[in-house]
């Protein structure tokens, strides 16, 4: 693995914050802004090689020697810009869906879009297959944005499986973690837990804490054994089978936009951990049919500023080889 300075890994943290903030936004993949870094074919390489040899090099040399062989100072250095980022900006994105919801949503709506172009231009060769593939998805991806949520997002086992699901946004550049959450219906309870991780430090309340911490662990655990399982497998996919997964990819994009459409009508609530009453299930409705402010000609605005975050991003990738 390469020998570093310090500077040279104090850029790679700086490589995480960038990610870090793209994971925190549905729409933007942190695994694109890896691309784009030229840091993402390290950042696979190592994911795959580290495995449980680790602990048998450590026994028979020493842990210097293991920690080298498996590039981690790298993924120490990556993975702290991310959580930097991801805990500065966890409050800022909670306050701002509670104060401007449908300019938000908005926003994110034009990132998709985007991003929806991006990865469908990806595609060389359109065929039969291809065509079928991304018709699939995209009914699938708009069957669940109308299903009720499968779980509530207090509970442990659905935090475990939104890790273990969301994680393949970092294997991936084209597609947001945080947009697998928004389809699980997690996002919103995944960014508020972040928040209140962020102010137990601050104010030194344990019990926001731990309460917070435990919680991430779960999300944790399951994203680290989702990127376990899912790196090979979809590194072979993309190796062999491009074009049908950019397909699958781009119409579970389309399809999932219903999810995250500025205006809509609460059809059912919830009671949080914290006692409150909280949307649970949701329709889209027209701007005209919104109860109070719809926002309108602000919200193209937003959906036009997200859509050029992307065919910036998109620019910069261009002039990387890959």
């Amino acid at each position: 693995m390469p020998k570093r300075t310090f500077l040279q890994y104090l850029i790679i943290t700086s490589k995480g914050l960038a990610m870090g903030a793209a994971d925190v936004v549905p729409g933007v993949s942190g695994g694109t802004i890896a691309f784009i870094s030229g840091i993402y074919e390290e950042l696979i390489e190592t994911i795959h090689k580290f495995d449980l040899g680790f602990f048998k090099l450590w026994k028979k040399e020493n842990f210097r020697t293991a920690w080298g062989h498996y590039n981690l100072s790298f993924l120490l250095a990556l993975f702290t810009g991310v959580a930097i980022s991801i805990l500065s900006l966890a409050k800022i994105i909670t306050h701002l869906l509670t104060t401007y919801p449908i300019l938000v949503w908005a926003f994110f709506f034009g990132l998709v879009i985007a991003s929806i172009l991006y990865v469908g231009k990806q595609i060389n060769r359109w065929n039969y297959k291809v065509i079928i593939a991304l018709l699939l998805a995209a009914v699938f991806a708009y069957m669940i944005t109308l299903a009720k949520p499968i779980g509530t997002p207090d509970s442990t086992w659905f935090l475990f499986l939104a890790g273990f699901v969301a994680i393949i946004a970092m294997i991936l550049p084209g597609i947001s973690g945080a947009f697998i959450l928004l389809l699980l219906g997690a996002y919103e309870a995944v960014i508020g837990t972040l928040t209140q991780l962020g102010e137990g430090i601050a104010t030194l309340n344990w019990e926001v804490f731990s309460g917070a911490l435990v919680k991430l662990l779960v999300f944790g655990a399951g994203a680290i054994i989702g990127i376990k399982v899912f790196s090979r497998v979809l590194n072979w996919l993309f190796k062999y089978h491009k074009n049908i997964i950019l397909a699958v990819l781009t119409g579970f994009m389309i399809g999932a936009l219903n999810k995250i459409w500025p205006w809509k009508k609460v059809l059912e609530y919830r009671m949080s951990h914290s006692g409150e009453e909280v949307p649970f299930l949701e329709k889209s409705i027209l701007p005209q049919n919104f109860e109070g402010e719809s926002h309108l000609w602000l919200a193209l605005l937003f959906a036009l500023i997200g859509f050029l975050v992307i065919f910036i991003l998109e620019r910069l990738a261009a002039k990387k080889p890959i």
